[in-house]
């Protein structure tokens, strides 16, 4: 029943965002008591902290562990966060616009909770044995990207998506440690 409510959260977040979240809205879209709901999820906040924290796990699932080779890490972020192949805008698929609405309205904690798994990741990024500079680019544009996703703020599309993924992959490839002076693909 857990996973159902959740199911439904997030589509109600990308349909109307944040706004949609009403307890009593959320109870009759998952086919559920609102009593039902209380007992998983007493507040508009927890649900969206339920949602953020499911899809920070299914994120950090697609993400290689701490020890694997230099860059995959990064590589592992570009290929989670930017498909290959174009995605309309707030597809229901768009698993990182879900987490952005969760986080950017679930208030303070739920922020906060986001902007601490954000912290362990850019470390994560760092460290991943590429030019830190060229994972932190690699990371905002990623950042951007998302950005652009949610609020539909022109994304690139067809062609453009396609070299825009083309150009961060490069950059990946040519990443080099300036601290080493070895090039890490």
């Amino acid at each position: 029943m857990r996973d159902r409510i959740l199911d439904c959260v997030e589509h109600m977040l990308i349909d109307g965002g944040a706004d949609a979240i009403r307890l009593d809205a959320v109870a009759a879209k998952a086919g559920v008591s609102k009593g039902g709901l209380l007992h998983h999820f007493r507040s508009k906040q927890a649900l969206l902290e339920g949602v953020l924290d499911r899809q920070v796990k299914r994120f950090q699932a697609e993400l290689p562990p701490p020890g694997s080779q230099p860059g995959a890490f990064t590589r592992a972020w570009l290929d989670a966060t930017i498909p290959d192949t174009d995605v309309p805008a707030q597809a229901h698929s768009d698993q990182v616009a879900v987490a952005l609405l969760a986080a950017l309205s679930g208030g303070p904690e739920v922020l906060a909770s986001f902007r601490g798994q954000y912290e362990a990741w850019q470390d994560r990024l760092a460290d991943d044995g590429l030019d830190p500079s060229t994972a932190y680019l690699v990371r905002l544009a990623v950042d951007g990207w998302w950005l652009a996703r949610l609020l539909n703020l022109a994304p690139p599309r067809d062609d453009l998506h396609r070299q825009v993924r083309a150009r961060l992959t490069a950059m990946l490839q040519d990443g080099t440690n300036p601290q080493d002076g070895t090039n890490h693909p």
